[in-house]
């Protein structure tokens, strides 16, 4: 295992097809007919390969297909081959050295790729899933919620229904998009047409803190578990002072970047909940750092993902396995993008829940001649 040396890093963009159409308060995510683009990368060692997902999501964060392909080619790439493929912590230290954090992660999506595919490929290597290579699995499935970005009370009741059908039994709501009464008439409508479901609402970012503070308290009328992302990322003040007088629990999904982040709210005590999601805080790594320092601090932890395909939901799965995450989670991929690159073994879900993968790695196997016909560019290191 010591001589398993990073040999070609190669990354694609490929196009893959929208099933449903998805906004946040960002703007729009996926349209149908219109194709959903993300970047893959294959990392090979020693004749092993490991397989990472990109999803660029210009809505919800500054990085951009093309920005974040070129950084892994021209920045990232380099930067990894030639280096030990089991050094996980020492490849961070070297993206970090040529993309510098800043104030916070600097690139954070396209880092969490190549982390995704480097324990890819060491789970193949030794023949284990991501879990029994942590030596950390508490769960075997995890409970997925559907997503709700509906306007007028009947696309929200036909959006339970759709979801119902699926066998999905709990519901996140997307606010922010309207202004607060539609916001509070589409929350009300999931409860009408889902009395006894978990329901969530996520505002990424969209209120200020009167607006929020009068959201929550509505809200708190209908039952809703969480309230996240209700404030703009850094408005740390603000967050400590709606947390002081939300009757709902404040969850934390875009200021949590890395996991100094969550240590700078927890000193404040400006948070309930913290959400993990893997491609937000630059891969597998400082995403268990960051839900072992929540759970430390007493913190309930949910987890989220970025409309993930194939790859991306499978790396999220064994993290959340991984600390126990018992709550619905929003893996929505699924729910909007077919991942079709996909040429074997991959995610299995059965009414509403998700497997956890027992496959070697992240436990989905690629179609390499499905990425190369889906593929718009490609590069190599």
């Amino acid at each position: 295992m010591n001589s398993l040396v990073i040999e070609r890093v190669e990354t694609f963009v490929v196009e893959l097809p929208a099933i449903r159409s998805f906004s946040i308060s960002g703007g729009s995510v996926t349209t149908p007919g219109r194709p959903a683009e993300r970047v893959l990368v294959k990392v090979t060692a020693g004749g092993i390969i490991g397989w990472g997902e990109a999803t660029p999501t210009p809505a919800w964060t500054y990085e951009t297909t093309e920005s974040i392909s070129t950084t892994i080619h021209h920045y990232l790439a380099p930067a990894l081959v030639g280096r030990a493929a089991w050094d996980f912590d020492g490849a961070g230290a070297a993206f970090e050295k040529v993309i510098n954090r800043g104030l916070t992660i600097g690139s954070p999506i396209a880092k969490s790729a190549l982390d995704m595919a480097l324990h890819d490929l060491i789970g193949r290597a030794l023949g284990v899933p991501v879990g029994v290579l942590w030596g950390q699995r508490r769960l075997d499935r995890i409970r997925l919620g559907w997503i709700v970005a509906g306007q007028t009370a009947d696309e929200v009741r036909r959006a339970v229904e759709e979801g119902r059908e699926h066998g999905y039994g709990a519901y996140k709501v997307k606010v922010g998009l309207h202004d607060e009464a539609t916001d509070f008439s589409v929350v009300a409508a999931v409860r009408r047409a889902a009395p006894d479901a978990p329901v969530w609402v996520d505002a990424n970012q969209a209120y200020t803190v009167d607006g929020a503070l009068r959201m929550a308290r509505r809200l708190a009328d209908l039952d809703v578990s969480a309230f996240e992302q209700p404030l703009p990322a850094n408005d740390i003040t603000g967050l400590r002072r709606l947390r002081d007088h939300s009757p709902l629990p404040v969850a934390l999904d875009e200021s949590l970047r890395h996991p100094s982040d969550l240590a700078t709210f927890v000193k404040l005590d400006a948070v309930d909940i913290a959400i993990a999601k893997v491609q937000r805080s630059g891969g597998l790594t400082l995403s268990r750092r960051l839900c072992q320092l929540a759970e430390d601090a007493g913190l309930r932890v949910m987890g989220s993902g970025l409309t993930d395909t194939d790859l991306g939901f499978a790396a999220s799965l064994h993290l959340f396995a991984a600390f126990g995450v018992d709550t619905p989670v929003d893996l929505n991929g699924r729910q909007f993008v077919r991942s079709a690159y996909v040429g074997g073994n991959t995610v299995e879900v059965v009414d509403g829940t998700a497997l956890v993968p027992s496959g070697p790695g992240l436990g989905v196997e690629v179609d390499e001649e499905a990425v190369g016909s889906l593929a718009t560019a490609r590069w190599a290191t």
